[in-house]
């Protein structure tokens, strides 16, 4: 049941997803879909192509049929979803990745009826697929090839048509995942002026991790960028993260959505529970409408279509355009409508330094058990509400995900993480020094819970 978690299904090729798992998977699946087709794409790992093997043989044997883009990024195989094929329009997309894990990993992200299948509904599939008694047997292979691939690129070159030829020059880094795929022939067709590391996929990633949160991963596109450009760009392993870094910032997700959300007239903007307060503020200031959200691409998605939100971001680089584009998360979209606004003469570095200036953490994590991590957070809840005399005064607490405490001066987070055994923190404050004092509060009240679990 590891293998189930709250956004996808994620376990290590051979041991845990093997012909056996993954059959039962496809099968017990192709009961929830209504609708014929489903569309299956892959990422650079060598075991994808075995993995979809297997996955094709359980949903064929459920009784769907499905399309088969081959090697694609995740946010090709979710466009596929708005698309006709033939007079077809898929009833569900599955993407085979390991996203950023390492080279050993891989799993599913699923969308049915255009909407992210997660949560329960995985948890549900599980308990299904451990409860099945044989291997479902599957009929004739019933697989008909479409090219996504080159219906992507062609939208979203028609779509930034107005880029060509614009002079700036871009560097980026695909980290040997599938980025490649079409960053190449999009930059090409719009006539732009690159230089790319690490474009071709290779999924055992002999250059670096393909996590462009981790600063170390970021290393070599800083040196070229300091060389050779003016801005870069990195993606993680299924090109569904985005980094943006000029020669004075990387810029966070938070800060990616106050600027793209420039031109956008009053837009109502979602953020997840480790966006900076800066960008809520900045929302409300120029009229927009500020969501703080729970964590998760699936949980943003699910929330943008309730609120009909027109964009949302993660700090860790997700972002999602409903404004002029389909609602999902997509790095090589984002790296356009972010070229466009430098296209538009927005002077990125200028306009964040116009905002008020914080210290933020990264994420500093707590490491615990899967068993005990959410007994842990209802413990340090009922610890909040009697918190020690030398705690720092509380303002209010926001428990939409985890606590995000309001401070007088900042905020601190502790929520469990939905993938790992861990408690995440993050910490924000008017300067270094008193973010330390609310980090120092918080793993204090942390480690007493822990002491009193």
């Amino acid at each position: 049941m590891s293998i189930y978690r709250e956004y996808d299904i994620r376990g290590i090729f051979e041991s845990e997803l093997n012909e056996q798992s993954v059959t039962r998977i496809g099968y017990a699946l192709a009961s929830k879909i209504q609708g014929e087709y489903v569309a299956v794409g892959y990422d650079a790992r060598s075991h994808s192509p075995i993995l979809f093997e297997y996955l094709v043989a359980g949903l064929n044997a459920g009784g769907k049929k499905v399309l088969d883009m081959g090697l694609v990024p995740t946010p090709v195989n979710y466009f596929t979803n708005y698309q006709e094929w033939d007079g077809i329009t898929p009833a569900a997309s599955i993407m085979i990745t390991g996203s950023h894990n390492p080279s050993e990993y891989n799993g599913f992200k699923i969308t049915i009826d255009k909407a992210p299948f997660f949560g329960e509904e995985i948890y549900a599939l599980g308990r299904e697929c451990e409860a099945m008694q044989t291997l479902p047997k599957a009929p004739a292979r019933d697989v008909t090839k479409i090219d996504a691939v080159s219906r992507y690129i062609d939208f979203q070159i028609k779509e930034f048509a107005h880029l060509k030829g614009m002079p700036t020059r871009i560097v980026y880094d695909c980290g040997n995942g599938v980025a490649g795929v079409v960053t190449e022939e999009i930059f090409k067709g719009l006539e732009l002026h690159t230089k790319g590391l690490y474009v071709d996929p290779d999924g055992s990633f002999p250059n670096h991790h393909p996590d462009p949160s981790d600063e170390h991963n970021l290393e070599d596109v800083k040196a070229l960028l300091a060389a050779e450009g003016d801005i870069a760009f990195a993606y993680d392993g299924d090109a569904d993260r985005i980094a943006v870094l000029t020669h004075k910032n990387n810029i966070k997700g938070d800060m990616m959505a106050l600027l793209y959300s420039m031109h956008m007239d009053k837009p109502t903007v979602i953020g997840e529970v480790k966006c900076s307060q800066v960008m809520y503020d900045e929302l409300e200031r120029r009229g927009a409408t500020a969501i703080m959200y729970k964590t998760g691409h699936s949980n943003l998605k699910v929330k943008m279509k309730e609120t009909n939100a027109d964009l949302a971001c993660e700090v860790s680089g997700h972002i999602f355009f409903k404004n002029r584009y389909f609602g999902y998360d997509d790095a090589i979209y984002a790296t356009l409508r972010m070229l466009e606004l430098i296209h538009d003469g927005i002077d990125l570095d200028a306009e964040l330094a116009k905002l008020p200036q914080v210290f933020s953490t990264e994420e500093i994590k707590v490491h615990t058990t899967e068993k005990e991590k959410f007994p842990l957070m209802e413990k340090i809840k009922e610890l909040l509400k009697n918190p020690p005399a030398d705690f720092p005064a509380i303002k209010d607490i926001i428990e939409v995900d985890g606590v995000r405490i309001n401070f007088e001066d900042g905020w601190g987070l502790v929520r469990a993480s939905n993938t790992t055994p861990v408690l995440v923190t993050r910490f924000e404050s008017t300067s270094k020094k008193q973010a330390k004092v609310y980090e120092d509060a918080l793993m204090a009240l942390i480690n007493e819970a822990k002491a009193k679990a």
